[in-house]
C-alpha cells in the first residue's frame, strides 16, 4: 500500500521499511496487521456462531415437525373419538324419543 507523501527522499538503498525510512510507514502496517487479526478474529467467531445457530435451527425444526405430526395423529384420533361420542349420543336420543 503506498501513501502519498510517504518515503519521499528516501537516500537510495534504504529500503528496510519498504523504501519508506522513518516516514511512519512501519507502524502503519503494524497498526493495518494488527487491525486485521482484530477482523480476522470476529469474522471466525461470527462464522462459529452462525454454524451453531444453523445446528440449532436444524433441531428445532426437527422438535417442530415431530410436535406437528404428533399433533395431526392425535387431532385425528380426538376427532375420530368425538365422532363416536356424537353418534352414541344421537343413538342414545334417538332410542330415548
Amino acid at each position: 500500500m503506498r501513501r502519498a507523501g510517504l518515503g519521499e527522499g528516501v537516500p537510495p538503498g534504504n529500503y528496510g521499511n519498504y523504501g519508506y525510512a522513518n516516514s511512519g510507514y512501519s507502524a502503519c502496517e503494524e497498526e493495518n496487521e494488527r487491525l486485521t487479526e482484530s477482523l480476522r478474529s470476529k469474522v471466525t467467531a461470527i462464522k462459529s456462531l452462525s454454524i451453531e445457530i444453523g445446528h440449532e435451527v436444524k433441531t428445532q425444526n426437527k422438535l417442530l415437525a415431530e410436535m406437528v405430526s404428533g399433533y395431526d395423529f392425535n387431532f385425528k384420533k380426538f376427532d375420530l373419538i368425538f365422532a363416536n361420542n356424537i353418534s352414541t349420543f344421537i343413538h342414545f336420543e334417538i332410542q330415548r324419543s
